[in-house]
């Protein structure tokens, strides 16, 4: 044998078996055209576990936290998908049309690709912000015969109260009379506008009624310094559910600025806990 071939040889047999892992660009059919989308999957034989990562408002699949998340994931053995919702990031559709209920429609179409994956073993959901609401409520029509477990960072169910308050971020409309679109004009989200049927659709959304019908085990993840979306919210959500748990971080924003170590940490030891049992 040639040197180098013995030196590929060893190269292989020190190096993790995660490097050998599969990043796929893939698009799936969605409420309002293709959504664009990354499905990680662990380099092991057989079947895997299965988390779709879903992102927040305005922010898409490559927020930095989710990419973490999904990294850790695929080293533990579980495979995740990651997309952008219609309107966001490179799935089609236009920001101003965009709904959580069609959102909600969006992820439940991911699910249907994912379970039909010829090594997927079971689903899971996470989400974060708006994404956590959407993951809740996804699992709560799905059930725990469908969704295995559920992890919710930041999960933003003040999207209701806020859509009754006719108030989002510092722009406020009218509640009862919305306009056609409200400009976001404060400079994290300049250059967006949500639609009247946004606006009537999270005025009506049963979140914690939906949510309730999930039985399956629940991790929910909030920092206690978040100003977008209180704490609190995740203390209903924590009360309204069977079997879960909250995990506060301290001083952690609503991005957990600072504190991707620890969410990462706690989502993929909760994922591998209850999806290896």
């Amino acid at each position: 044998m040639k040197l180098s071939q013995k030196l590929l040889i060893g190269m292989l047999s020190v190096l993790p078996l995660s490097v050998f892992a599969q990043i796929q660009n893939i698009t799936i059919d969605g409420d309002h055209g293709k959504l664009a989308a990354i499905m990680q999957t662990p380099d092991i034989k057989g079947s895997y576990p299965m988390v779709i990562i879903m992102h927040g408002f305005t922010s898409d699949k490559d927020f930095v936290l989710l990419e973490q998340i999904a990294s850790s994931l695929e080293k533990n053995g579980i495979a995740s998908i990651r997309f952008d919702f219609n309107g966001h990031g490179m799935s089609e559709g236009k920001f101003e049309e965009m709904t959580v209920a069609n959102e909600i429609t969006d992820a439940r179409k991911v699910f249907e690709y994912a379970k039909n994956l010829p090594n997927v073993s079971s689903v899971s959901l996470s989400g974060h912000s708006q994404g956590g609401v959407v993951a809740s409520m996804l699992s709560g029509q799905l059930g725990s015969e469908n969704i295995k477990s559920v992890a919710l960072l930041a999960p933003a169910a003040v999207l209701r109260d806020d859509a009754l308050r006719g108030q989002i971020f510092d722009v406020k409309y009218d509640a009862i009379n919305p306009p056609k679109e409200v400009d976001l004009n404060d400079p994290y989200h300049k250059g967006y506008k949500i639609g009247y049927e946004y606006i009537k659709t999270a005025q009506t959304m049963p979140i914690f009624e939906t949510a309730a019908k999930y039985d399956g085990a629940v991790c929910i993840i909030h920092g206690s310094h978040d100003t977008i979306v209180p704490y609190t919210y995740s203390e209903r959500y924590n009360s309204t559910y069977k079997n879960s748990r909250l995990v506060m971080i301290d001083k952690a924003d609503h991005a957990f600025t600072a504190h991707f170590a620890e969410v990462v940490k706690t989502a993929t030891d909760f994922f591998t806990k209850e999806l290896k049992k």
